[in-house]
């Protein structure tokens, strides 16, 4: 008799993750903050800058939104100069890319549960080498210089006697806007393969993500609660009251960085700041109204509900959803977690989100023009914008409320953990 051989079972294959998923993911990212950059800047009315600047902003844009270098410069003839800087970060175009990359950075890992570190080093590295060059091209792209309109009267007089007309112009700094843009990437891609509850980890730090990974879903699910409470109170903000220009420019660069700025001040954060000139902060008009001083303002709940009672809602809103993201973390996490355990692993992720939030959250512009050795001119040709945290009182209070809510977050998920131990028995 002739024997059968027993039927044998394939295995998974390999996912494949070589030059073309990665020009994909890469391509995939760059257009989606390319889109949300130039729609944004659209709804700014950046599309009407002469002398075609538009491709060129939204390229300074994506810079800056990975954390690049863009420089501002300015001359006017030899007997005038102008002086400029700005610093921001436009979060709404950083989170569709980091959101969109790391999508696409995990992709071809689904389905696994294990991954060497050599392989997930080569995958890494093939995206790292196409984004290199993408920052590279982004940095050469964004320069352009505009010309300075100083109205009529004898200061229009002057600057065309001497051919002293104001300019201003921006560029890039190459080393730096390569060196953060990197660093943004690898970011990312860690934070992707750490939040990812599917993605898969070398075996030896297999261990970690029962501590880790709970912990930085839940500050991911955080920050995208807020910038969807966010959202949908600028959308209600803009039926209610128009300006849905100014709305849409807003949601499209800068919803996080108020959405987020509103996550610290619900926990008792403090920032510092000043709007002077013909600069302003977008809404809510509250921002320009407290912070539009002779002098340096405390932007926080004080001043806040000083102006309008209704923003101690911003306390019970944090309070809410973080004790809804802490009772997700320890519902996700395995029961035999103590409670002092959540409690930690929280009040760290908090601290460490709090920590990123205000360090990207920073907001500096500056102008002024100078002629024959007179300092700032002003009217309506100098300003400052400026608004910066209390960086370690935030971070205090950070882990503090993660202390909090990380106990009382596992105490309720304790339930929930005996049903499924009583279901198994």
């Amino acid at each position: 008799m002739s024997t059968v051989s027993p039927p044998t079972v394939s295995a998974r294959p390999v996912a494949r993750h070589g030059w073309a998923p990665a020009v994909a993911a890469v391509l995939t990212g760059l257009a989606v903050m390319v889109l949300v950059a130039a729609l944004g800047l659209w709804a700014a009315g950046a599309a009407d800058l002469p002398d075609g600047a538009f491709p060129r902003v939204v390229a300074a844009t994506l810079v800056t939104a990975v954390g690049g270098s863009v420089k501002l410069s300015g001359n006017a003839g030899a007997l005038a100069q102008t002086h400029a800087g700005l610093t921001v970060i436009p979060l709404s175009v950083t989170l569709a890319g980091a959101l969109v990359t790391g999508a696409g950075f995990l992709r071809p890992l689904r389905h696994r549960a294990v991954a060497s570190a050599g392989e997930l080093a080569g995958w890494a590295a093939r995206i790292a080498v196409l984004w290199l060059l993408a920052l590279i091209g982004l940095a050469f792209a964004a320069r352009q210089s505009f010309a300075v309109d100083v109205g009529s009267g004898t200061l229009s007089d002057l600057t065309g006697l001497f051919d002293a007309a104001p300019k201003i112009g921006f560029t890039t700094d190459v080393p730096l806007t390569v060196l953060f843009g990197m660093l943004w990437l690898a970011g990312v891609l860690l934070l992707a393969l750490l939040v990812a509850r599917g993605a898969p980890l070398p075996g030896r730090l297999l261990r970690c993500q029962e501590s880790v990974r709970p912990a930085a879903h839940a500050m991911v699910v955080l920050l995208l609660a807020y910038v969807a409470v966010g959202l949908v109170t600028a959308l209600i903000t803009a039926a209610i009251r128009g300006h849905a220009s100014a709305t849409f420019a807003l949601i499209l660069l800068g919803l996080p960085n108020l959405a987020w700025l509103a996550l610290t001040l619900g926990l008792g954060a403090t920032w510092n700041g000043r709007v002077d000139g013909p600069f302003g902060l977008p809404m809510p008009h509250v921002l320009d109204v407290i912070l539009r001083t002779p002098d340096v303002s405390a932007l926080d709940l004080g001043s806040l509900t000083a102006y309008d009672g209704r923003w101690w809602w911003l306390l019970v809103v944090d309070a809410i959803l973080l004790l809804a993201v802490a009772f997700r973390m320890a519902a996700r996490s395995p029961a035999r977690v103590r409670l002092w355990q959540h409690a930690v692993r929280l009040a760290v992720a908090l601290a460490l989100t709090v920590l990123m939030i205000c360090l990207t959250g920073r907001v500096s512009a500056h102008y002024g023009l100078s002629l024959l050795g007179i300092g700032n001119l002003g009217g309506g040709l100098s300003g400052e914008l400026f608004l910066r945290p209390r960086l370690w009182q935030a971070v205090g209070l950070g882990a503090l409320w993660g202390l909090a809510a990380g106990f009382l977050g596992a105490l309720l998920a304790r339930p929930l953990h005996r049903r499924h131990e009583a279901g198994r028995s």
